[in-house]
């Protein structure tokens, strides 16, 4: 699973049949601090995800899992819209910090 912000619509005047009522958003694919990471890319729809919406997407074989074909050719799919995100951060630990706790 992988967080992105809708920042677009894709208009297609032709489609494959399998994806032929589908919705397709462009999203920009964001990392853990919601900072942009990377390029952005169309994604299928799958939950009615609007313009400016904080949501969930899969890549590749996963996100042709998600619609109601199983073999569409997708390579990312938007599969949930995010209502909250809490992160917790411990930092990273080394493995001398992780064996001085334990003496």
């Amino acid at each position: 699973m992988k967080l992105a912000r809708v920042i677009g619509t894709v208009v297609a005047t032709k489609k494959d049949e399998s994806i032929r009522d589908l919705k397709i958003l462009m999203i920009q694919p964001l990392n853990e601090k919601l900072e942009n990471s990377g390029e952005p890319e169309a994604a299928i729809d799958t939950v009615q995800a609007g313009y400016g919406d904080l949501v969930y997407y899969t890549l590749a074989r996963e996100s042709s899992m998600a619609l109601p074909e199983p073999f569409a050719p997708v390579d990312a799919a938007i599969t949930g819209i995010v209502d909250q995100v809490n992160v917790e951060d411990k930092g990273i630990k080394d493995k001398d910090e992780i064996f001085e706790e334990d003496e």
